[in-house]
């Protein structure tokens, strides 16, 4: 029998697709979770159909972005906007304890299956709509991909921000790490109000807009102009600027953080005390981020002639905050990650053993586990939708039409 784990009880209803809605409700089966996910019949959640694949070879089943996203869940395959389905899709909401869902605002309103209407069915439902800009303002019928929220949020103005090449223009984000980001914030949300529903008994709708989530992201830099009137750039703001940040090396980058005194003076003996480090402009921080430019120079004369490993091992003992820009090679043979485990082997009927990470987080009395691999697609129909009261004939008539 497993271990007990943080949110073991809580039962989530997912229907969303891609990143941001899956990653956050991965997150919350990683913690113990029931959770079922719901795909359009026959073609399934979009990142089965995006790489990476084994051996390249495009496969609905095989897809490393839907396997990650999509561990521990139990998966169904469901129309809910068409007849049966309907009543289908209002049955396991009345079972579960939170939805999570991305449709466009106004849709599921039109389906008769908005918060209003299902809260009907379940008033402490916890319903997340994520959206590319929220539900109300002159934007909200917008469409948007990835790529637009990013930049609709200003952070990626920002990228790269500590590059080599301040002129270049914005950068796509790697990946889909924006869309992870809007699951991290999103996960936050349905947490809080769970443990609200804990407390109280009472449901609510969580309204979440993915342009907002991005921007709070940015910290500093988003409060910057609305409280001194500032634009920081690529380059980076001029008052906070220092030595360091990427720098080349022999056999590719390391990435230098002085804004501390200690920590420049570590950096200067890393690079063995040479005598310009002497002079007036490196004398103070603000000398040295009046000359940043110059400074790096200097450094990046020191680096090119050594690897990332040596820099890295070198500067870690005199107490450099530095670091090798990894590549996911580099990841994968880390010594780090091993000695923590942070990769597991995964077996999947339909890929075999697979390298998967583990959670970002340990907990000591309810730890991660993995109790499933992700779904093949509609594999839990009998199970989940037998458990409603459809039986195989019921299933086998459902499948013809169309709904699941």
């Amino acid at each position: 029998m497993m271990t007990p784990q943080a949110l073991t009880g809580m039962k989530v209803l997912e229907y969303d697709n891609m990143v941001s809605g899956p990653y956050c409700a991965k997150l919350l089966a990683d913690m113990g979770a029931e959770v079922w996910k719901i795909e359009p019949p026959g073609t399934g959640d979009d990142s089965r159909r995006r790489g990476p694949f084994p051996g390249d070879v495009p496969h609905p089943e095989k897809s490393g972005l839907f396997l990650y996203l999509n561990s521990n869940k139990k998966g169904i395959t469901l129309d809910p906007y068409r007849g049966e389905g309907k009543r289908i899709f209002e049955k396991l909401v009345a079972a579960a304890d939170i939805l999570i869902e991305d449709r466009p605002p106004g849709e599921m309103e039109a389906a008769g299956l908005g918060y209003e209407d299902l809260k009907k069915i379940h008033p402490g439902l916890i319903h997340l709509s994520i959206t590319p800009y929220g539900e109300s303002g002159p934007f909200k019928d917008y469409k948007a991909y990835q790529l637009n929220t990013v930049h609709a949020s200003g952070q990626g103005y920002l990228l790269p921000i500590v590059a080599l090449d301040m002129e270049r223009p914005p950068v796509k984000v790697g990946g889909h790490s924006s869309g992870f980001d809007v699951g991290l914030v999103a996960v936050v949300a349905v947490t809080a109000a769970y443990y609200h529903k804990l407390l109280t008994g009472e449901g609510q709708h969580i309204e979440l807009s993915k342009q907002e989530a991005l921007m709070s992201m940015q910290r500093v830099e988003s409060v910057t102009y609305a409280n001194d009137g500032v634009v920081i750039t690529r380059g980076g703001d001029k008052a906070r600027k220092m030595p360091g940040g990427i720098l080349p090396c022999k056999d590719g980058y390391v990435v230098a953080v002085t804004p501390e005194e200690h920590q420049w003076r570590a950096l200067v003996r890393l690079i063995g005390d040479p005598d310009w480090a002497k002079e007036p402009w490196c004398a103070d921080i603000r000398a040295r981020s009046e000359n940043a430019d110059l400074i790096n120079q200097k450094i990046m004369e020191w680096t090119m002639q050594h690897t990332r490993e040596e820099i890295f091992h070198r500067g870690q003992a005199l107490s450099c905050p530095i670091t090798p820009v990894n590549t996911a090679e580099d990841i994968a043979r880390s010594e780090q990650f091993k000695a923590r485990n942070f990769f597991v082997e995964m077996d999947h009927p339909a890929v075999g053993k697979i390298s998967f990470p583990t959670a970002s987080f340990r907990f000591s009395k309810t730890p991660w586990q993995l109790r499933r691999p992700a779904p093949l697609l509609g594999q839990d129909n009998e199970e989940l939708l037998g458990a409603l009261g459809y039986d195989e004939k019921a299933l086998r008539e459902l499948k013809i039409q169309g709904i699941i």
